[in-house]
């Protein structure tokens, strides 16, 4: 990559409105409009590190580990981050599991990087895209 290439990111989080926010494993007083808000948090801190960022949010179903493969199909990415949403809540695992795999199996130069919250997400990805 030349200098003046941007670095490319996919950020990839569970649909806000298909959440199960009763589950305890999240904070107390999430809703989606409040991860709404911060996406919008996380993807303008990348852009304002010069990063080129995507958003990739998909349904807590089968269905997840295919529209992520066809997104990393479109370009090359320097690092994936993985939203906490996905990573956190046990019942999750099947469906982290399965995108951990399709990000591993689809774009195998790119580092993967792990949320706590949406609007750490910069920070996320900054842990391997600044490790020069």
């Amino acid at each position: 990559m030349t200098p003046t290439q941007s670095k490319q990111v996919l950020f990839i989080g569970q649909q806000p409105e298909t959440v199960d926010f009763s589950d305890p494993a999240l904070p107390p007083g999430f809703d989606a409009s409040k991860i709404h808000a911060g996406i919008a948090v996380g993807m303008q801190q990348m852009a304002d590190r010069g990063w080129t960022a995507e958003l990739c949010l998909v349904p807590p179903d089968a269905s997840a580990g295919e529209r992520v493969t066809r997104q990393l199909a479109t370009k090359p990415y320097d690092c994936v981050v993985i939203g906490g949403g996905i990573r956190i809540p046990p019942k999750s695992l099947l469906l982290f599991e399965n995108l951990v795999n399709a990000v591993h199996r689809a774009a195998p130069q790119a580092a993967i990087a792990f949320n706590t919250t949406p609007q750490d997400t910069a920070g996320a990805a900054a842990r391997w895209l600044e490790r020069s």
